[in-house]
């Protein structure tokens, strides 16, 4: 169940998976959870770049709420001085939480955590990935990303490196073979 339906061809609150071929190193092998698609273009997080620092490093009042691993994430490369958060929560309106997909949504982190007790596997994420008006698109149709649906369990993944495989490998037909495409293929 998804609370705000997105606009037609928006891919907010599904998946964007880089295709095995895509060269920038900003983006390969990316999982990209959309948060938001529109006329003026879209943004979401990286979700399978963990950096080494602790999150509770970068937000500490929100600490003993966050996902294992409990580590900073490589949002993108927009704004990386700033921190998103996303967290899981009760399905509806809630303060400091707003609704992305199922009990994800976005966390307002200058709340206090505990004025919003519902809130919990928070996960956080240093900067974004931002596209303008119709740049996502022009991508899309040159084949650089698939856009496959998202669950709750790939936000909060406790393996967050062996996403990209897991996400292609619950795909139909082809796309699930691409999990297994080799770093390199010029090596094979």
């Amino acid at each position: 169940m998804n609370p705000t339906p997105p606009q037609p061809g928006s891919t907010k609150g599904r998946l964007l998976v880089a295709v095995p071929g895509l060269m920038d190193p900003n983006f390969a092998r990316t999982v990209i959870l959309m948060l938001e698609h529109n006329d003026d273009g879209a943004l979401g997080v990286i979700l399978n770049r963990p950096r080494l620092v602790g999150g509770g490093e970068a937000v500490p009042r929100w600490a003993d709420r966050l996902a294992y691993p409990a580590r900073l994430h490589n949002g993108g490369p927009v704004s990386t001085d700033s921190v998103i958060g996303l967290g899981r929560g009760p399905v509806g309106t809630l303060q400091g939480l707003s609704p992305l997909m199922g009990r994800v949504g976005v966390v307002d982190l200058h709340r206090d955590p505990t004025e919003v007790p519902e809130i919990d596997e928070v996960r956080l994420f240093a900067g974004y990935a931002g596209w303008s008006a119709d740049q996502l698109e022009a991508e899309l149709a040159a084949g650089g990303w698939m856009v496959v649906d998202s669950h709750e369990e790939d936000v909060r993944s406790p393996d967050p490196d062996g996403l990209w495989r897991h996400v292609l490998g619950r795909q139909d037909g082809v796309a699930a073979l691409l999990g297994n495409y080799p770093d390199d293929a010029s090596l094979n």
